[in-house]
């Protein structure tokens, strides 16, 4: 068996520990730039918009009933006045119809009464 000279394993070291050294360094610039980079974030100052961001208002359920009452209430009243419209529009008809038959029956009584029946 050919086992490696003292000499080959020094080697073999110094080579295995030289490229553990590059990955070493590598890590920690990679550690240095995310120092940096957290740094550079924490100084910039928080992004401001140009428009006005205002918070909605509340929920106001008491606004809402209030406003449906007053609508229900205002359709009961239009509904009341429309039916009470109606009924004077039938109350006139009728009148109308009244007057219309007591006329010609005045007229009829008018007639024979100067023909002399």
């Amino acid at each position: 068996m050919n086992e490696p000279s003292p000499l080959d394993k020094a080697e073999a070291a110094v080579a295995d520990a030289s490229r553990n050294t590059d990955v070493v360094a590598v890590a920690m610039a990679a550690l240095e730039v995310a120092k940096l980079a957290a740094e550079a974030s924490a100084q910039q100052q928080p992004h401001t918009c140009g428009h006005d961001h205002k918070q909605q208002p509340e929920f106001n359920a008491r606004k809402w009933w209030t406003i449906g009452g007053l609508v229900i209430v205002g359709g009961a009243i239009a509904s009341a006045l429309a039916v009470a419209f109606a009924l004077a529009a039938v109350a006139v008809a009728i009148a109308g119809t009244c007057a219309t038959c007591c006329l010609l029956v005045l007229r009829s009584m008018w007639r024979a009464s100067q023909n002399g029946h």
